[in-house]
């Protein structure tokens, strides 16, 4: 008999954001949501996890839909289940860094729209990133949760995340999360892993994984032997591949054991069979590729993300090279070490696959550099894990100086200015949060809104 720890394991699930994130370029609209809240809102999860990541940009970008509207359906449609959102620290949901005031702005009103729990993470695990939005988060009422983001690297030890860990609950952390987001944690080293922080943490941890090599479940399981808190899953119809485990596959097997998680199982099926039409649809349109769908053991050398790689597929059916995926795949970890080792998520997965991408494309490594690589290599979006490729730094940044200090302490206040800069097209506080963010995908998107006259979603859902 197994020797669980007497403790039931809570369950958040994702199927509202990184499922779909990681399997179909968050594609899901609120209208496919909104159906399956009255059910979700009964199951009895700790949290669903429903906004940030990728959600804001895409919403604007590809769906016309206003990201701020979906939060405050989903609030109203999921009144009895705390929701949670993925936020980048100072890079809030855009892809730089935002003046402290920005920040503490855009907490209030995600708090104040909805948010109950808000995990906070930084590309490169520059705990100054984090600072301010953890204090934001917690002067403002929400759950605060603090992610370590997990990788592997010659830089990055167990030692090292233990200690992430320490920092992160000194700083007020009321949860600690190990944000596996490649799917590379295996199960002996969660188990360990988990072991270490339960010993030393007096906060609950909370475990995020990907099935990309098919060691999810695996993973789950040996966490939840070792004491981890709470996990992250997806419904079936969107889980598994680049995406979480299945909620119903963890919730069985843990079934009659003191880690049980006390979800109906009935209700999770009623849930999923919604959740399969969509994933039906998202297929059909051509969202959801079959790759992110498939066992991929490569990923533990390349160390691509789900959100990565189906954006990566993406890029490449763009440019009509999707032949060449493995290609850029095998260029991603050459890049990642030249670049000093960040852990590849959200923004630094796109600065680093962008660049593996042109140099695939371009037959000439590092002829060009996008802009973000430039600004990641001169230290603005904070301290980078491991060395750097110093010629590489020096073709991309010449002889400048990378910055040292916080990159955020040489940002000046943002948020006052920008009731004047937004003034003829920014008729709320969100509105100007949403340019500040994102400023010509949100500057297009609000002109047709308010031409076009959209109205908040009212989409009719089945509350039982």
């Amino acid at each position: 008999m197994l020797d669980f720890p007497d403790q039931k394991l809570l369950i958040t699930d994702t199927v509202l954001r990184d499922a779909h994130q990681s399997h179909a370029a968050t594609r899901m609209r609120t209208e496919d949501m909104l159906p399956a809240c009255g059910i979700l809102d009964s199951v009895g999860y700790w949290s669903l996890e429903c906004w940030g990541g990728a959600t804001f940009d895409a919403c604007m970008r590809y769906l016309r839909e206003d990201p701020w509207d979906r939060l405050r359906a989903l609030r109203r449609a999921l009144p009895n289940t705390r929701l949670q959102m993925l936020l980048r620290g100072q890079n809030l949901l855009g892809y730089r860094h935002y003046a402290d005031d920005v920040v503490d702005e855009f907490c209030r009103k995600s708090i104040g729209n909805g948010i109950d729990v808000v995990r906070i993470f930084d590309a490169l695990n520059d705990t100054r990133n984090m600072e301010q939005a953890m204090r934001s988060v917690k002067k403002y009422g929400a759950h605060c949760e603090a992610a370590i983001s997990y990788t592997v690297s010659p830089v990055h030890s167990e030692e090292y995340f233990v200690k992430l860990a320490s920092e992160l609950e000194q700083m007020g952390a009321d949860t600690v999360c190990i944000k596996d987001m490649a799917g590379l944690l295996l199960p002996t080293a969660a188990y360990s892993l988990v072991k270490r922080l339960k010993e030393t943490l007096s906060v609950p941890v909370h475990l995020h994984t990907h099935d990309t090599a098919g060691t999810g479940e695996m993973t789950i399981l040996m966490a939840a032997l070792a004491g981890v808190d709470i996990v992250d899953c997806a419904l079936s119809p969107l889980a598994g591949g680049t995406s979480q485990p299945a909620t119903e596959t963890i919730a069985a097997v843990l079934r009659g054991t003191p880690r049980d998680p006390e979800l109906d199982p009935e209700k999770l099926s009623r849930a999923a069979a919604h959740f399969r039409t969509v994933a039906d649809r998202l297929k059909a349109e051509g969202s959801l590729d079959e790759k992110v769908l498939r066992v991929q053991p490569d990923a533990l050398r390349y160390q691509v993300p789900g959100g990565m790689l189906s954006n990566l597929i993406a890029q490449l059916k763009q440019a009509n090279a999707g032949d060449r995926l493995e290609e850029v795949l095998r260029e991603v970890p050459r890049v990642r070490a030249d670049f000093g080792y960040p852990p590849l998520v959200t923004p630094t997965s796109q600065i680093v696959g962008t660049q593996a991408v042109l140099n695939v494309l371009s037959g000439s490594r590092y002829s060009a550099f996008p802009k973000e690589s430039k600004m990641l290599l001169r230290g603005e979006y904070g301290r980078l894990p491991g060395p750097v490729n110093e010629e590489v730094r020096r073709r991309a940044i010449g002889d400048e100086a990378p910055i040292e200090c916080r990159p955020a302490d040489l940002m000046p206040a943002e948020w006052e200015k920008s009731a004047e800069t937004f003034a003829g097209i920014a008729r709320s506080e969100e509105d100007r949060l949403d340019c500040l963010l994102l400023r010509d995908t949100a500057e297009r998107f609000l002109r047709e809104k308010y031409r076009s006259d959209i109205h908040e979603i009212t989409v009719e859902w089945d509350p039982s």
